[in-house]
């Protein structure tokens, strides 16, 4: 017998367990469906009035329709505190994928279903199912990698390409399925999306054998972790993985202008004439074909900038997750910069716009925005699974989720302030305000450092310290 043949969840493909390729594929599918759902939800909505279409959704006001959205969203996002509780507490990360997947399904089969209680009654299965399978298969993700494996940080960047690979291809898909045969047809396609990623996961379960099981089962070892109460080392750990979620409100309430300021601001005053014709666009680019670049990048950049990061850790310099969050937010700073550079470009005659901007500082800015994210938000990821005491795993990555969902509220607020002031005064008060925030963060690295107490130290083996911290037990 050769002793030699690894088992399957010890196999590994290009320096990382199969696993984390798995958990991929399933998300990619899984944010298919969501980012495609989404990209047709509130045109849906108004469709009579947007489109003059009686036949299709609700006919309400755009307000009342970007209320709705907002409050889906935001749902969304909190759903998965109690979905990360109900997985620790209860039946463990692996099970509340399978749970979570499930109820995707089924709420996107519903959605395909052209009748109103049909619309709300799916809404509430894929935001349940979210809640379920968003916090726990991200847990699952640092659940792939021992203590101190320092290619856990580059595993979550590989799974940040998996997500907005489904993005930008959802969002595209169904957008086009919508159009050409009906908004029915483009709820199915985000089905059977989540029917394909439900599907990889069950066939993929073999590689993720001892990850993201139940703890308090009588046959894990660590079962009596739950009993025990935090000590001071786990709830110091606590303590800056919630200051850390500050980080996190300030730079998504900042980066999602996206999807609103932005948006708008591309739609009414950016100069989006090409001298040539694109196939199915014409000569002028749709202002919401820009919402994808940031995917694009994404893709495009991701592996870089965590290869870029590995290198700088290898080198000896700082390189600590807060720190990277810290320069995230200054970088993505630097790009409302040059929003600010198209708002000045911009000529006014009244109430029109007599000179639009150049869209080369929109891509700029996308550009910045894009290598801000990926220096903060896998980054992120990675860090909550690095301190969260494993009987708090899922809870812990619920609460980072929800702090983002608070972020895209964040971004609402400030993005209503352009009522009140100029679109310059607005873009480079958010770039001064986050630079100066990112900096303050690097001035207090210290002592925000020592809270951790050595977790993200490769040669810290204290056993007293990392007992029931990381989330890989194999």
């Amino acid at each position: 017998m050769n002793t030699l043949v690894k088992k399957p969840h010890e196999k590994e493909l290009m320096g990382h367990p199969v696993g984390l390729y798995v958990l991929f594929f399933v998300e990619m599918w899984e944010r298919f469906s969501y980012y495609g759902m989404r990209a047709i939800l509130t045109l849906y909505i108004a469709a009579p009035v947007i489109f003059g279409d009686p036949q299709s959704g609700f006919g309400w006001s755009n307000a009342e329709t970007l209320s709705f959205y907002g409050t889906y969203t935001m749902f969304a996002y909190l759903t998965s505190i109690p979905g990360g509780w109900i997985a620790d507490k209860f039946m463990g990360q692996k099970k509340a994928v399978m749970l979570g997947g499930i109820l995707l399904c089924i709420g996107h089969g519903i959605l395909a279903v052209d009748q109103q209680w049909a619309f709300f009654t799916g809404l509430i299965f894929i935001v349940t199912g979210v809640g379920f399978l968003k916090p726990n298969i991200s847990t699952m993700v640092g659940g792939l990698y021992k203590t101190g494996d320092d290619r856990r940080d580059k595993g979550f960047y590989v799974f940040y390409i998996g997500i907005n690979l489904g993005a930008f291809l959802g969002a595209l898909l169904v957008g086009a399925v919508a159009a050409k045969w009906g908004w029915h047809y483009g709820f199915g396609l985000a089905g059977i999306g989540m029917a394909l990623g439900q599907v990889v996961y069950m066939f993929g379960l073999k590689y993720l054998q001892g990850v993201g099981d139940f703890i308090g089962s009588k046959d894990s070892p660590n079962k009596d972790l739950l009993k025990k109460p935090l000590n001071k080392v786990e709830k110091d750990r606590m303590l800056v993985m919630f200051l850390s979620f500050i980080i996190i409100i300030v730079f998504w309430g900042a980066f999602e202008q996206a999807g609103g300021l932005m948006s708008l601001y591309t739609e009414q005053k950016t100069d989006r004439m090409l001298s040539f014709s694109l196939p199915l666009i014409g000569n002028e680019i749709p202002a919401a074909v820009f919402q994808s670049i940031n995917a694009f990048f994404i893709i495009v950049l991701g592996t870089a900038v965590g290869s870029f990061w590995h290198k700088w850790k290898n080198k000896g310099k700082e390189s600590s997750s807060i720190f990277k969050m810290a320069i995230g937010v200054i970088i993505m700073a630097f790009g409302f910069f040059f929003m600010s550079k198209a708002a000045s470009d911009v000529v006014m005659n009244g109430d029109e716009v007599a000179e639009k901007s150049a869209m080369i500082w929109l891509v700029l800015a996308y550009l910045f925005h894009t290598i801000g994210e990926l220096c903060a938000s896998p980054v992120a990821l990675s860090f909550i699974t690095k301190l969260a005491p494993l009987k708090y795993a899922s809870f812990m990555m619920g609460a980072y989720f929800a702090a983002t969902g608070l972020g895209n509220k964040v971004a609402g607020f400030v993005g209503g302030l352009s009522e009140n002031a100029s679109d310059f005064q607005v873009f480079t008060g958010i770039a001064v305000t986050c630079t100066i925030f990112g900096l303050l963060i690097i001035a207090i690295l210290k002592p925000l450092k020592r809270l951790t107490h050595g977790a993200e130290d490769k040669k810290a083996k204290d056993d007293e310290l990392t007992e029931g911290f990381e989330l890989a037990e194999n």
